[in-house]
C-alpha cells in the first residue's frame, strides 16, 4: 500500500495496520518499515510511525547492516525517535544478529575458508573498529574455542604471540586459524597482516601447532591467506 503521512495509522484499514497485519499474516508479510514501526510504536504529530521508519531507512539506503551500525545517539538525530525507541531498534537488530549466530553455532567443523567466514562474519563483519580473533581446532578440524585476542588494531597483537600459543597448549589444540576484520572494507592484506601471519606460522611450527589460515573479513567478503598462497 501507499503510506499517507497525513493519515494516522488508526484510520487505516485494519488489515493494513502493522500490528494487526503481523497477527493476521505473519511477520514475513510486513515490510521493513512496518516492522520498525511496530518497534517504535508511535510517530509524530505530522508523521505516522511507518513514515518515521521510512525516513530512517531512506537515510541508510534501506540497508539493515548500515542501520545496525547506528548508535543510540545516531538514531535520536531522526525526528520521531527518542532514546527509548532507539534502544528498541538496537535491541531488535542485536537479536537478529544473535539468531544468525545461533543458526550456525552447531556447525563447528572447518573444511574451507568459507566455513571460517560464515562462522566469524556475524561477529566482526559489521564492526566499526578492528578486532583480531583466533580459532582453535582439534585434529578433526573442529573448533574447540573462538578467542578475541585484541580489539582496536592488529599492530598491538604482535606482543601477544605467547598468549596465542599458551591458550593453544592449554586447550590441546592441534591447529589455529587467525581472523580479523577490516572496517574500511579493504580486502587487501597489509604488510603488517602478512608479517604477523608469518611470525605466528613460524612460532607454531616450533610447537607443532599448525597455522591453517589467516582470513580478513569485511561486510562484502573475505580474503584467505591460504587460498591465495600468501604464507
Amino acid at each position: 500500500m501507499q503510506y499517507d503521512k497525513n493519515v494516522g495509522i488508526k484510520f487505516w484499514a485494519v488489515e493494513d495496520r502493522p500490528r494487526e497485519k503481523l497477527v493476521a499474516k505473519g511477520s514475513a508479510a510486513l515490510t521493513e518499515a512496518e516492522l520498525i514501526a511496530i518497534l517504535i510504536r508511535s510517530g509524530t504529530t505530522k508523521s505516522t510511525a511507518v513514515q518515521v521508519a521510512l525516513n530512517l531507512l531512506s537515510k541508510v539506503k534501506h540497508d539493515l547492516r548500515e542501520l545496525g551500525k547506528l548508535s543510540v545517539n545516531d538514531l535520536t538525530q531522526f525526528k520521531g525517535i527518542g532514546p527509548a525507541k532507539a534502544v528498541s531498534i538496537i535491541a531488535a537488530l542485536e537479536l537478529g544478529r544473535r539468531r544468525q549466530l545461533s543458526d550456525i553455532k552447531d556447525r563447528k567443523k572447518i573444511s574451507s575458508s568459507q566455513d571460517v567466514f560464515d562462522w566469524m562474519s556475524p561477529r566482526i563483519a559489521d564492526l566499526k573498529h578492528e578486532e583480531f580473533w583466533v580459532l582453535y581446532l582439534n585434529r578433526g578440524n573442529n573448533i574447540i574455542d573462538t578467542y578475541q585476542l585484541s580489539k582496536g588494531g592488529i599492530s598491538a597483537t604482535v606482543a601477544d604471540l605467547r598468549l596465542i600459543f599458551k591458550r593453544a597448549i592449554s586447550l590441546g589444540a592441534s591447529s589455529i586459524i587467525l581472523t580479523h576484520n577490516h572496517p574500511s572494507g579493504q580486502l587487501i592484506a597489509s604488510d603488517a597482516d602478512q608479517n604477523l601471519t608469518i611470525k605466528i606460522r613460524d612460532a607454531g611450527q616450533l610447537l607443532d601447532i599448525k597455522l591453517l589460515d589467516h582470513i580478513i573479513i569485511t561486510e562484502n567478503g573475505y580474503t584467505s591467506f591460504a587460498d591465495q598462497n600468501m604464507f
